[in-house]
């Protein structure tokens, strides 16, 4: 009785084709395959800023600030940027996130652009604001001008 049972659960011989583990092995070769594809695209990228990398291009770091190219320090991998006119900051060479494209001059812009007359519009000044100084303007923005004309009403 005993030999019968066993025979039961003894698995049938493998043929030796199993779809499953060719299915595993097609799923790590494509996981691989888009390991190095995107390791290339980011070495490209990485390749295509450092080309347009140059003193006077402006750019922009990873971090939201824009500023302007003055020097670069390819030894220590430093950045000196020009925040604005006098103000400079120094950083890190890979903290540099893409160079912005220079715009094109704005007689090109203005020749290319189809006529907007009646879509721009300037806002005239209001009257009697037009030349107040800043105390006059912070009593009309605080209530305590009432005249509407930039002096207090007594």
């Amino acid at each position: 009785m005993t030999t019968t049972v066993l025979a039961q659960t003894t698995p049938a011989p493998s043929s030796g084709f199993d779809p499953m583990t060719l299915i595993l092995l097609a799923a790590f070769a494509f996981l691989i395959f888009m390991m190095f594809r995107g390791r290339k695209k980011a070495q490209k990228a990485q390749e295509q800023l450092k080309s347009e990398l140059a003193p006077g291009a402006e750019v922009m770091t990873q971090f939201g600030l824009f500023g302007t190219v003055l020097s670069i320090d390819s030894e220590n991998n430093k950045i000196v940027l020009e925040l604005s006119p006098g103000n400079t900051a120094t950083v890190h060479a890979q903290a540099i996130g893409k160079v912005v494209p220079q715009e094109a001059p704005a007689e090109a812009i203005a020749e290319e652009a189809p006529a907007t007359e009646g879509y721009v519009r300037e806002t005239p000044a209001v009257e009697g604001y037009a030349q107040e100084t800043p105390e006059e303007t912070r009593r009309r923005l605080d209530g305590t001008d009432t005249t509407g004309t930039g002096t207090t009403k007594e």
